[in-house]
């Protein structure tokens, strides 16, 4: 990695106008003001957060993968109002209460892989360059995407495949992956994608890349990023004082199911059966603001990263016993 890699700070964040017309609103609140970027990165959605802050306010900035937290630290070394801390976004209420801290009043969460992590060879998360097949977000923890393919039976191969990728051939490559490992072991990422170009037809390799979905399953595997999801969303929504917003960025259908059916879970109409009253039915603790967001044909042409990310933000309701 280059000091160059180590220091840039012009990784541009997506859908960042549209999460900041989602805290903006929030300044009208009584502060001082607590706010939670729990995905740090490279820090750009942080950065713009910090400058609508006050003297006053705190930004807590989280991210599970040790570079990223070298470099935040280094980024706001001298910006006194925000806290870097290593930890999984799910553990986003474990870290507020051992802060003491209290209720935020918005929190962010840019979900999956970034774009430092995707343009390093080292880290393996590329088939488009050569490197370790490793894939971890965090490599001080957890089994490599290596290790894993050395050992996992071809039924378990196949389906992370299916759940993760929604891959239609699953069980062919993962057929391919167990024959290719008897003859010499999968460790590159090249030797992954390769294998699995050779197996898919031509006409679904022009729309693109055929290793796109086994790279995609086999990260969300590793990282067991749909857990981390899972645990994410009710742990920070029970992190947010009364009319705290909580906004999640995805970039798949996967991710992006999730924190639809989450925001809108509590939201659905009782059911009928029940001889409930319409006074009696209990009021939904949270709420999603408006339609989800998408970036713009301009955000695309100059960040093409933003192509795929959804944008959905939801509220909780204020504190009904507390005066207006």
């Amino acid at each position: 990695m280059t000091d160059a890699q180590d220091t840039d700070t012009s990784h541009q964040p997506v859908l960042l106008a549209e999460v900041l017309a989602a805290c903006t609103p929030l300044l009208g609140q009584p502060g001082p003001r607590l706010w939670v970027d729990a995905t740090g990165g490279r820090g750009g959605h942080s950065a713009a957060l910090a400058h609508l802050l006050g003297a006053q306010d705190r930004l807590l900035v989280l991210d599970r993968d040790p570079g990223a937290i070298a470099f935040l630290r280094t980024r706001f070394a001298e910006d006194e109002r925000v806290s870097v801390r290593q930890a999984e976004f799910s553990r986003v209420a474990q870290v507020l209460a051992e802060m003491g801290t209290g209720q935020a009043q918005f929190i962010l969460a840019d979900l999956g892989v970034s774009s430092p992590q995707l343009d390093r060879p080292e880290r393996g998360f590329s088939f488009l360059r050569d490197g370790p097949l490793d894939m971890r977000m965090n490599p001080e923890q957890g089994m490599s995407a290596a290790q894993w393919l050395a050992t996992a039976e071809a039924a378990e191969i196949a389906q992370v495949l299916r759940d993760y990728g929604e891959e239609r051939e699953a069980r062919r490559i993962a057929r391919a992956i167990v024959r290719e490992r008897a003859v010499r072991p999968l460790t590159r990422t090249t030797q992954l994608a390769e294998l699995v170009a050779g197996l898919l037809p031509r006409a679904r390799a022009q729309a693109i890349h055929p290793a796109t979905r086994t790279f995609q399953a086999i990260r969300m595997h590793i990282n067991d990023e749909l857990a981390e999801i899972r645990a994410f969303l009710p742990a920070a929504m029970d992190s947010l004082g009364p009319d705290g917003r909580l906004a999640v960025i995805s970039f798949h259908s996967l991710e992006d199911r999730l924190v639809k059916r989450f925001f809108r879970a509590d939201t659905r109409q009782p059911d009928p059966d029940l001889p409930l009253r319409n006074w009696e039915i209990p009021e939904a603790p949270w709420f999603p603001l408006g339609r989800a967001s998408r970036a713009s044909t301009e955000e695309v042409a100059h960040n093409p990263r933003a192509r795929s990310a959804t944008l959905r933000v939801a509220q909780k309701r204020g504190d009904p016993h507390r005066a207006s």
